[in-house]
């Protein structure tokens, strides 16, 4: 077929790309290989742009076995010869349109990304938006996601053991799912994604291919409209079995030294496998589409390069080994051919029925290679005039704190997840051990070495929002908190960054300042971004979603003892806030939920503090100071206390220790770096002498009491009917 560049644009590429394809092949490309480009170099595979941002973060560390980027995910150094591998990614666009099938091939596919590098999955976390909870489109995409995300790590048999929701009016039309999966492997046992040595035959294995998912990568680079449910074709059908026995049959097939390498079949299917192996081994490689074994008939060479079909992986073997791979999957019933094998070239060549369909030099396809990069202009969001004008005093006071308490403990971003987190299996592998004992971070068992990873998921989107600079730093800052509030130490950070369209010069203001305080953050919690995900265009004709950059963290333990909980322990124990109190109420659920106003600054922080924070934290539960640690986050300090009262329902008798500033402010006020701590009394002089020794601030708040709740002397009630209030919020909506 005669391509023209009316046909790059229907393809999603520019004018300007179709003739670099042109003087890249030296010709009009066919059809195939224009199609090809078309999800190449889509936003989603090609990051052509985010790339030149993505490239200040902090890419190195000490603890780092592969360099970011390098490979499929990052893998970090856990000791006793072990590595850690963790990544997260985006399947907005397809839960949007699909939700059940969006969400569980995101499951899966960020699964793959795992164990193609060689590491066993053992958690799988998530980061969910959604629109209004009381609009019933918001309540399908959640039960068909939540369902999908279930189905699929339940079947495969890995625990979803963590994550975050929020609700909030910006994700209506755009819900976005973020899936984490972290695994672990032997060091030295880590399979590269990449292909060399001439005749090495490429082997696809796994589920057979069809037309699900034609396309998909260049669908989740464009915007949501209300035509979007005629993309169906672009959404993935997984199935969870067939991956288990993928993953069983490549783990089995990895010691056998048959492999030279391995790269899963997510975003764009053949074409990205092929091409990406190759450029990274600065090969080519000869395919034939038509021993691809395939569960539709008359399939076209293009659709074949394009289809994103699930549970499939490319292998290069080493020639003369070939038996042994299809020995290994035929013990596991599994789809096993040999499609082509590597050249020296440097181009791919698909063949069908021995025609020479496509021939594309593998290197102009790939980022770092000839895929356009670009420096996107950006301005000043003019919301930011809003923000402004923001004056807390035009607020008053509330005279009745209880009743401002009440509605705070029933709003969906705060309430119990429980509705939620009931649809996924958080114990297969009896490693998870935050079920009956829960802690800021998840933390897991690494049984092959007797130590403990913590594991997190954060953004609050609206703090990012109201300041993208100052938001994203708050997000690494909580998910280094989490970590540190459990026992771990941070390790290093993947990344989800979830925008709008880069072509609006305020949507991509938010991106480059979120970049710029997300690289800050990471450099002084020595925390590389190992890699992750950008999805744009999560905007439709009313705007985009709020800037979401999803930071997944991981720390270490090095005993599972070591781990510290958030529920209050014992009666007579003193509570603590390490940390400062401030007059602040920006950006906090009270101000945006209870009191109704959209625009107000992000709330106070300051990395010194919070870092100064950490620290002390960290020794104070190293020297068992401590019983207890829970970060103040989303509701405030008042929330905080009563999630800590609700694991074992030990009330609590708490007083203001600054009346200098506002009431609403001290109870509900959002401002950083500030953990509530739980102290037996027979600590407690040592533990003021080493807070006073580290210069952290810090107030007694009172003490660990009964079952009921009382503030400045006055009761609440008890603790067991909040927490029902809590409990059965969601609940009630989904019945």
């Amino acid at each position: 077929m005669e391509t023209t560049v009316e046909t790059a644009k229907q393809l999603g590429l520019l004018p300007d790309e179709f003739e670099s394809i042109k003087e890249i092949l030296g010709r009009t490309p066919n059809f195939n290989e224009l199609a090809a480009y078309s999800v190449m170099w889509s936003e989603h595979c090609s990051y052509k742009n985010s790339i030149k941002w993505l490239k200040t973060l902090p890419r190195d560390g000490s603890k780092l076995l592969v360099k970011a980027g390098e490979e499929n995910a990052g893998l970090a150094d856990i000791g006793d010869g072990y590595g850690v591998v963790f990544k997260i990614e985006s399947h907005n666009h397809p839960s949007a349109i699909e939700p059940f099938q969006g969400a569980a091939t995101g499951v899966g596919g960020i699964h793959r990304d795992i164990f193609t590098m060689g590491a066993r999955p053992i958690a799988s976390l998530n980061s969910l938006r959604f629109g209004n909870i009381n609009d019933a489109k918001t309540r399908h995409l959640l039960k068909g996601v939540v369902s999908g995300i279930g189905h699929y790590g339940n079947c495969f048999g890995v625990p979803t053991v963590g994550g975050e929701v929020y609700f909030e009016n910006c994700y209506h039309t755009n819900p976005l799912v973020n899936a984490m999966s972290v695994g672990i492997v032997k060091v030295g046992n880590t399979v590269s994604a990449t292909a060399e040595g001439e005749g090495n035959p490429v082997f696809i294995v796994g589920s057979a291919t069809g037309k699900d998912g034609i396309g998909g990568a260049s669908f989740a680079s464009a915007d949501i409209t209300a035509e979007s449910a005629q993309d169906l074709p672009s959404v993935q059908v997984g199935d969870p079995f067939q991956e288990k026995k993928l993953l069983e049959a490549c783990l089995e097939l990895i010691p056998k030294n048959a492999l030279v390498g391995m790269q899963d079949m997510g975003a764009a299917g053949i074409i990205c496998s092929t091409a990406e192996t190759s450029a990274k081994g600065g090969v080519g490689m000869k395919i034939n589409l038509d021993k691809v074994p395939k569960r539709q008939e008359n399939m076209k060479a293009w659709e074949l390069l394009l289809s994103e079909s699930q549970e499939r992986m490319l292998m290069v073997v080493k020639k003369g080994m070939e038996e042994i791979v299809l020995d290994v999957f035929e013990k596991w019933d599994l789809p096993c051919s040999e499609i082509g094998e590597v050249t020296t070239d440097g181009m791919l060549k698909f063949y069908m029925n021995g025609v020479l369909e496509a021939e594309i030099p593998a290197e102009s396809l790939v980022l770092g290679g000839g895929a356009p990069v670009y420096d996107r202009s950006y301005s000043t969001p003019q919301y930011f005039n809003k923000i402004s004008e923001f004056d807390a005093n035009s607020i008053p006071v509330p005279t009745d704190l209880k009743s401002v308490a009440l509605k705070l403990n029933v709003i969906p971003n705060i309430a119990s997840k429980r509705w939620i987190y009931n649809q996924y299996d958080s114990m297969v592998g009896t490693g998870n051990t935050s079920t009956n004992e829960p802690s800021d971070a998840t933390v897991v068992l690494v049984k092959e070495s007797g130590k403990a990873l913590a594991i997190t998921t954060d953004c609050n989107s609206r703090y990012v929002y109201a300041d993208p600079y100052k938001g994203t730093m708050i997000a690494v800052s909580e998910a280094a908190r989490n970590i540190v509030c459990s026992g771990g130490v941070p390790l290093g950070v993947t990344n989800c960054l979830n925008f709008g369209n880069p072509y609006d010069p305020e949507v991509y203001y938010q991106f480059v300042y979120a970049i710029k305080g997300m690289g800050e953050a990471c450099l002084k919690f020595d925390t590389p971004v190992t890699g992750g995900n950008v999805s744009f265009y999560n905007q439709n004709p009313d705007g985009a979603v709020y800037p979401t950059p999803t930071i997944g963290m991981v720390g270490l333990l090095d005993s599972p003892e070591q781990k510290m909980t958030l529920g209050f322990k014992n009666e007579g124990d003193a509570i603590y806030l390490l940390g400062k109190s401030t007059n602040d109420i920006c950006s906090s659920e009270y101000v945006h939920k209870v009191c109704g106003i959209e625009f107000s600054p992000a709330p106070q922080f300051d990395l010194d503090d919070e870092l100064a924070l950490q620290q002390a934290l960290a020794s104070l539960i190293k020297n068992k100071l401590i019983q207890s640690a829970h970060d103040v986050s989303e509701g405030g300090l008042f929330i905080t206390l009563l999630e800590s009262a609700y694991v074992n329902g030990l009330g609590f008798e708490v007083v203001q220790t600054d009346t200098t500033i506002r009431s609403d402010a001290f109870w509900y006020g959002e401002s950083q770096s500030r953990v509530v701590v739980s102290i037996k009394s027979n600590n407690e002089k040592d533990f003021i002498r080493f807070a006073s020794d580290a210069g952290l601030p810090f107030s007694k708040l009172g003490y660990v009491q009964g079952t009921q709740i009382k503030i400045n002397e006055e009761n609440w009630g008890p603790v067991d009917e909040w927490k029902d209030s809590y409990d059965q919020v969601i609940d009630n909506q989904m019945k």
